[in-house]
C-alpha cells in the first residue's frame, strides 16, 4: 500500500511540520488533491497527494515536525482503515492482530503512562501547566494536539506550587509568552547565524538622488494607468536597476563556493517579503531581461502568494542577489544580513528630503540611502564601490532604467 512520505518542498529543507491535515481517516484522495499543509523552512506549503485511493493511516499529527522522507500516511484500497483507528502510531505499520482482543489492550497500556502528544503540544502543555493525562486528544488515533492542549484549562495554583523551583535566582513573574518559532524562524534564524559567523561581512553605504526618478515614476504610472497597466514602485524600479547593474559588474553576480567562485549565467533578484511566520524571499528570474511593468506584476503576484503560503519552492530558490527595502516604513538607513549562499545584499531606505547645493543654489532633493553587504571572500571593496557607483548613476538618470 503506498506511503505518503514527508517530500522536500525546498532545497534547504531537512524536516516539515504539519499544520493541518485536509483528509481525515477513511476519505476518499484523488491525485493531485490537497492532503496537508506542511511548514517548511521557506513558507507553509500544500502537500499534494501522488497516489489515489482511501487515506487508511496517519502516521502524523498536526504539530508533528518530521524529517524528509518519512512516511507521514498510507493510502490503500480501505482495507487498511480499520486497523490504522486501532493501532497507535508507533504500532500503525504492523500488521493487524488476528483475532486475540489482548493484543490491543496491550498496545494502548503505555498510553496511560505516556499521553500520546504531539511535540508541539507537549511543549505548549509544559508553558502552560497543562495536565496531558486530563487532556482528551482529537488527532489520528487519540493524539493530543495543539488545539486540545488549548483548550484545556492550566493547572491549578497547588499543582504549580509541586513543581520544582525555576533555575534562575528571580521568581517568573508570567508577564510574557512563549510561542514556539515557526519552522521558517529557525531556519533563517540558523541560517543568518552562520552568514554572519562565516561570512566576512563589510558595508558600502551611498547616497543618491531620486528626485527625478520619483517624477519619472509618477509619468510612468499617469501612462500606464492610462493604458490600464500596472502601477509601478520604486522598489520595481530598485529591481531593474539593480538587475542591469549586475548584469554591467559580474563580479558582484557571485556566490562564494569554498576553493571557486561561482559566477551566475542569469540574473536572479531575490525581493524580500514579511509575512506572518517570518521573512521570505521570492526570485525574479532573469530580471534583466524583463520591464519595468513585468517585474511589477510578478513581483506582486508572488508576494501577495508569499503571504497567504502559496509559493512553490522553485520560486524561492535560486536567487544570485537580494534586495531588503525598508523605505515603507520610513527607515532612512539599515545593513542587511547576507542570505546565504549568496554574496551580497542591497539594503534600500526611505527618501527624505535633503538640502543639496546645485549650482550655486541650495535646493531641497530627495535622497535614498543604500547600503550593500558584501562576503569579503567573493567580493572586494572596490568592486563593491563601482556596482553601488554604477547602480546610483542608473537610479539618478531613470531613462537608461528602462531602455
Amino acid at each position: 500500500m503506498p506511503e505518503i512520505t514527508m517530500p522536500r518542498l525546498s532545497d534547504t529543507m531537512e524536516e516539515g511540520v504539519i499544520i493541518a491535515w485536509h483528509k481525515k481517516i477513511g476519505d476518499r484522495v484523488e491525485r493531485g488533491e490537497i492532503l496537508a499543509e506542511i511548514e517548511t523552512d521557506k513558507a507553509i506549503m500544500e502537500l499534494e497527494s501522488y497516489d489515489e485511493g482511501i487515506l487508511e493511516q496517519m502516521l502524523a499529527g498536526e504539530g508533528d515536525r518530521v524529517a524528509i522522507g518519512v512516511p507521514i500516511a498510507i493510502v490503500g484500497d480501505g482495507s487498511g482503515t480499520i486497523v490504522a483507528t486501532a493501532t497507535t502510531p508507533d504500532s500503525a505499520t504492523a500488521p493487524a492482530p488476528a483475532a486475540p482482543l489482548p493484543a490491543p489492550v496491550a498496545a494502548v497500556q503505555p498510553q496511560a503512562k505516556r499521553p500520546k502528544a504531539s511535540p508541539l503540544a507537549r511543549k505548549i502543555a509544559e508553558a502552560n501547566g497543562v495536565d496531558l493525562a486530563s487532556v482528551n486528544g482529537s488527532g489520528p488515533g487519540g493524539r493530543i494536539i495543539r488545539k486540545d492542549v488549548e483548550a484545556a484549562p492550566t493547572a491549578a495554583p497547588a499543582a504549580v506550587a509541586t513543581q520544582p523551583a525555576p533555575v534562575p535566582a528571580e521568581p517568573r513573574t508570567g508577564d510574557f509568552d512563549e510561542v514556539p518559532l515557526t519552522t521558517l524562524q529557525r531556519v533563517a534564524a540558523k541560517r543568518l547565524t552562520e552568514s554572519k559567523q562565516n561570512a566576512p561581512h563589510f558595508y558600502l553605504t551611498a547616497a543618491v538622488d531620486v528626485t527625478d526618478l520619483l517624477a519619472f515614476r509618477k509619468t510612468v504610472n499617469d501612462s500606464l494607468h492610462c493604458a490600464d497597466g500596472p502601477k509601478v514602485s520604486v522598489n520595481d524600479f530598485m529591481v531593474r536597476a539593480v538587475a542591469s547593474a549586475l548584469r554591467g559588474n559580474p563580479g558582484v553576480n557571485v556566490s562564494f563556493g569554498g576553493d571557486a567562485l561561482l559566477h551566475h549565467h542569469g540574473v536572479h533578484i531575490g525581493v524580500a517579503v514579511a509575512v506572518e511566520a517570518g521573512l521570505v524571499v521570492p526570485v525574479i528570474r532573469d530580471a534583466d531581461r524583463k520591464s519595468v511593468s513585468q517585474i511589477a506584476i510578478e513581483t506582486k503576484e508572488k508576494a501577495e502568494r508569499a503571504r497567504i503560503g502559496k509559493l512553490r519552492a522553485d520560486e524561492m530558490t535560486g536567487g544570485t542577489f537580494t534586495i531588503s527595502n525598508l523605505g515603507m516604513y520610513g527607515i532612512e538607513q539599515f545593513a542587511a544580513v547576507i542570505n546565504p549562499p549568496e554574496a551580497a545584499i542591497l539594503a534600500v531606505g526611505a527618501a527624505a528630503d535633503e538640502l543639496r547645493l546645485i549650482d550655486g543654489e541650495v535646493v531641497a532633493r530627495k535622497i535614498l540611502r543604500l547600503t550593500l553587504s558584501a562576503d569579503h571572500r567573493a567580493i572586494d571593496g572596490s568592486t563593491g564601490a563601482v556596482f553601488l557607483r554604477d547602480l546610483a548613476q542608473l537610479l539618478e538618470n531613470p531613462l537608461r532604467i528602462v531602455a
